[in-house]
């Protein structure tokens, strides 16, 4: 595989896995990390610091570790239910290196680099009402204000903004969990395992035993089929480049998780992991020899002025259990009738 990745960040990732001697070294800072979120949290909770209720129910998903664990296909896939449940939902979101500083409008035809690659994914695949602003009352705000028919935000990430007062946390983790159980720098945790939430989802490809904690749901990612950049009416099913010369590449928070579920497919490709959120401003491709290039759709919104005929998104769907649907639910209705 080549990576293109800072070497710090696979460093990390490895050492976050296990309490080794690099762990343990940085377990000062962590403790300094940990009083200081708990300080924060504190005073949220004994009101000191005031959270700002928006009017709707906000429900929060997001989580307590570092990188990806599914948390994009789970906003797009709650939108949905939500929806199909008789609300109007809306999206808000910080816009992970967004330019933007004032709560702005997501559309299907916005840029990536100016809105965020996850907010523009979640506004073309959902079709709901989407802002983005690092201030996440800001951008709840104006989106009720621009769509005063919408009845339920859902916070794509925002765990840790306790300033937003949400009615329901829903909390994603991968197959690591907690990793070696330290809070940053020692270990990938933003809030200690013992957090509070509502429902956990568990994103993992082995099968396993779901934790005993309560209300905790596997989440299932399947893939569809594969469509053309260039043409997106064209599809292929992932079987049909078996046998071909493949090139998988994502920039994503956990690029071995696509690649595991291209070769799921009987697909061996050659990869290629870019940092999380790589804005592809040129052709990485250009010197590749390849039949294909397979994509994520987080990267393929960030394909701007240049094109390769030869690269395929691959779309992901979330699946939610019905129960964890009917929780949501449950608890959005008897908010919005109290």
């Amino acid at each position: 595989m080549s990576d293109f990745k800072p070497p710090i960040e696979n460093f990390l990732a490895r050492e976050w896995r296990r309490r080794g001697p690099v762990a343990w070294a940085l377990t000062p800072f962590a403790c300094i990390f940990g009083a200081i979120a708990a300080t924060r949290r504190a005073f949220y909770e004994l009101g000191w610091m005031k959270r700002v209720d928006v009017g709707v129910p906000v429900v929060v998903v997001g989580n307590v570790t570092v990188g990806g664990t599914g948390k994009t296909p789970t906003v797009i896939a709650l939108v949905e239910a939500l929806r199909a449940a008789g609300f109007q939902p809306g999206v808000v979101s910080r816009g992970y290196g967004a330019k933007i500083k004032e709560a702005t409008s997501v559309t299907p035809s916005s840029a990536a680099a100016q809105v965020g690659d996850e907010p523009l994914l979640i506004a073309r695949r959902t079709h709901a009402p989407v802002f983005v602003c690092p201030d996440r009352v800001a951008a709840a705000r104006a989106l009720l204000q621009a769509h005063p028919n919408v009845d339920v935000l859902v916070s794509d990430d925002g765990l840790q903004h306790y300033r937003l007062a949400r009615a329901f946390e829903l909390v994603v983790f991968d197959d690591r969990l907690g990793g070696n159980g330290f809070l940053l720098p020692a270990g990938p945790l933003r809030e200690p395992m013992s957090r509070h939430r509502d429902a956990t989802l568990i994103n993992s490809p082995y099968d396993r035993t779901l934790p005993p904690w309560p209300n905790t749901f596997a989440l299932e990612l399947e893939s569809g089929d594969a469509w053309l950049l260039d043409d997106p009416a064209m599809r292929r099913p992932l079987a049909a480049f078996a046998g071909e010369k493949v090139v998988a590449a994502a920039g994503i928070g956990s690029p071995e998780r696509f690649f595991a579920t291209l070769r799921a497919a009987g697909i061996t490709p050659a990869t290629r992991a870019f940092p999380d959120h790589y804005s592809y401003r040129e052709n990485p491709f250009a010197a590749v020899e390849a039949d294909a290039i397979l994509i994520t759709e987080k990267d393929a919104v960030k394909f701007g002025a240049w094109r390769d005929a030869r690269i395929w998104v691959v779309p992901v769907q979330a699946v939610l259990r019905p129960r964890l649907i009917a929780l949501v639910v449950e608890k959005l209705r008897g908010r919005t009738s109290a």
